[in-house]
């Protein structure tokens, strides 16, 4: 994955100036979409991503809705203003029941109806809170679980419908590791002051939920104490971050008549019934020692405890469907993480929302209005031409075996690209949209997700299925599938169209940092040991592997010495595949930029050469800045280098960054031929 944001919508580079048919005046004037960002008072050598960038960030501070500031950012913005006309026309339509505009327009009215989500208080959730206070023992314990479970609150563990890691052809059915209220299990044990302060406030936040939804101050306070305990067994038995990077490691296949063995306090048959899951004889378990911890902890932690455990994570998942009280209690827990000072809007909130229940939906009807085929095409021919760069830089290497490099180039051939939007869009008849109340919308709508997925299983794998909207600014890797997904809004530059923009910026924008990296985590530390028809299999040479393995702990090391926020270093391993996809990126990008007629013409643009603006246009996928609080975060909990890292982190790898912009020893991003990293 490229990589992530906490909301990632938009759509193809047809944003401000795309409903113009022609320059008008002020469109002639525009600056260079490089230039017009630069802090040429920085040299590159010390800080190319201050150079590239550092013009726009001095410009634009960080709004106080939000915990970062940057390009994504802006394409959000102005896509969720075009996402919001689209649900308010549907809202006034008066459309039929059932037709994709009523569901739309009846789930935005309820979410901006603020005077009825006060009225209701908690009424939407009664009937859950009475099934959780009617737990009497284990079994009803799982049971109720396993319901709310399909109805959007996960507790416990996670678990999920996928394909089968070593038999791509067939979905199965996967238990993992889950449970926690804190992001990652790095909170639960950290002792710097902040996460010291974060445990504190999540006490504060736990007993303020559980306040709100009628507990005794007192006991409301104790039973805080009591999760956040729970809590910290199931964190001791989680694996950590970099840990669930090995796919053999977290691939454990088992009978589901052996279940009972890993963890006898569930009663599985009961709880796959519930949920579900039938017409299956097998379970990948990715960390058989949680769910054994698990089952102690069943026996163990007193009845009363789990049922407010239970009761405080339905209430707090549906916080931003709830009344205003607990929306802002939720906002100002989550800011520890984010940083942001005021909570956004409720019409972009409920967006978000929408987005999430029927993205596909709303995607839908947005290409049919703004996607524009000439740019589909200029980047489904970028993807070819990113594709023979590969194909020629495996030829070339020296350390890979012929045998490896032949399976390399097959895997490669079978990589499938789809780019813009699916060719076969999800059909959303049968869900359940209405005007009784915005919880029960997404509650239908976690409903139809579940069973959407659940059917899966005993069914052919459908390869043309997206697991991203069209409008998502975001792109994805799947190894089981061997396919690059390339949504039309990663390609966004806000406020330029597509063919205003050179090639040197789109090879470096979306050549470099979208397609030749997703194509690179197929070859990563992860992709690589996934075959060309997805299979989870070992085709490499034992020393073309280890040769692999010795060349990406130079990555590791790498990164393992950036420190972005004080006692906050990069964790190398855990993001291991994204440094290398980024790296790999780059590489390729040069490599197919160099073909195009346009390098080879080597004509100036704003002062820039062409290479410069290569790799100018890829620090621009970057562009933008961080609040310390989500920083941190991200630094726990991420397996993508912050956004800086992304840009300086893989250039002091590259040869021909050091040619284009003169980098000498001595200088801050002068990094020794000897420690540069060569994979790819």
């Amino acid at each position: 994955m490229r990589f992530i944001f906490p909301l990632i919508t938009s759509v193809v580079i047809i944003l401000s100036a795309a409903s113009c048919n022609s320059k008008s005046d002020k469109e002639a004037k525009k600056q260079d979409v490089l230039a017009a960002n630069m802090d040429t008072t920085v040299n590159p050598g010390d800080d190319i991503f201050q150079y590239a960038n550092g013009g726009w960030i001095k410009n634009n501070p960080i709004p106080d809705e939000q915990s970062s500031w940057g390009i994504a950012n802006l394409v959000i913005e102005e896509n969720l203003k075009r996402l919001r006309e689209i649900s308010e026309d549907a809202a006034k339509s008066n459309a039929g029941k059932g037709t994709d505009e009523q569901k739309i327009g009846d789930f935005w009215s309820t979410g901006m109806d603020s005077a009825r989500i006060e009225a209701d208080g908690l009424k939407p959730l009664q009937s859950l809170l009475d099934k959780v206070n009617s737990i009497s023992d284990v079994k009803s314990l799982l049971s109720t679980v396993a319901e709310l479970k399909k109805m959007g609150s996960s507790t416990l563990f996670a678990d999920f419908i996928t394909q089968d890691d070593k038999n791509s052809d067939v979905m199965a059915y996967k238990l993992w590791q889950g449970g926690l209220g804190l992001p990652e299990r790095e909170y639960y044990f950290k002792s710097d002051s902040t996460t010291i302060n974060i445990r504190k406030e999540y006490l504060n936040y736990i007993s303020k939920i559980l306040t709100m939804a009628g507990d005794d101050p007192a006991a409301a306070s104790n039973a805080a104490k009591n999760i956040l305990s729970l809590e910290t067994q199931l964190a001791q038995a989680s694996r950590k971050l970099e840990d669930l990077r090995d796919p053999y490691a977290n691939y454990n296949k088992m009978a589901i008549a052996d279940l009972g063995k890993m963890n006898a306090s569930v009663d599985w048959a009961n709880y796959l019934s519930i949920t579900g899951v039938k017409g299956i004889d097998s379970v990948i378990v990715g960390q058989p020692e949680f769910f054994k911890a698990l089952d102690g902890a069943l026996k163990t932690v007193p009845l009363s405890d789990w049922k407010s455990y239970v009761k405080f994570n339905l209430i707090s998942d549906f916080t931003g469907a709830l009344s205003d009280k607990y929306g802002q209690t939720a906002f100002e827990f989550n800011r520890l993480f984010s940083g942001a000072k005021v909570r956004r809007p409720r019409w972009k909130r409920i967006m978000s929302a929408e987005e999430g229940a029927m993205g596909e939906l709303l995607g839908k009807l947005y290409v049919k209005e703004f996607f524009n085929e000439t740019a589909k095409k200029r980047y489904e021919d970028m993807v070819e031409a990113i594709r023979d760069a590969l194909k020629e830089r495996i030829g070339k290497l020296t350390w890979m075996s012929d045998s490896t490099k032949a399976k390399a180039y097959a895997k490669l051939a079978a990589i499938k690209k789809k780019v813009g939007y699916p060719d076969k869009w999800k059909d959303f008849s049968t869900m359940e949209i209405g005007k009784e109340s915005f919880v029960q919308n997404q509650i239908n709508a976690n409903l139809w997700w579940h069973n959407y997925n659940t059917n899966k299983l005993g069914k052919p794998v459908d390869r043309d299925e997206w697991d991203m909207t069209p409008q998502t600014y975001n792109a994805y890797y799947n190894p089981s599938n061997n396919e690059i997904v390339l949504p039309a809004g990663i390609f966004t530059v806000p406020g330029y169209r597509d063919e205003e923009l050179d090639d040197a910026t789109v090879y470096g924008y979306a050549g470099a940092s979208t397609i030749g990296h997703e194509i690179t985590h197929g070859f990563d530390d992860e992709g690589r040991q996934f075959d060309a028809k997805g299979n989870l299999v070992s085709w490499w040479t034992k020393e073309d592997e280890e040769e692999f393995t010795r060349r990406a702990d130079v990555i590791i090391q790498q990164f393992d010495e950036y420190e972005p926020v004080k006692g906050y270093h990069i964790n190398g391993k855990a993001t291991t595949g994204e440094n290398i996809a980024d790296l790999g990126g780059i590489l390729l990008g040069i490599d197919a930029y160099k073909k195009t007629e346009e390098y080879k013409a080597n004509k100036n643009v704003a002062g820039l050469t062409p290479m410069q603006r290569y790799f100018l246009g890829y620090a621009l996928g970057w562009l933008g800045h961080t609040r310390e609080e989500q920083l941190k975060n991200r630094l726990l909990t991420d397996v993508h280098s912050p956004a800086k890292y992304r840009v300086i982190g893989p250039f002091v790898d590259v040869d021909e960054f050091y040619t284009t912009f003169n980098i000498k020893q001595g200088d801050k991003m002068y990094r020794a031929d000897s420690l540069r990293v060569r994979i790819w």
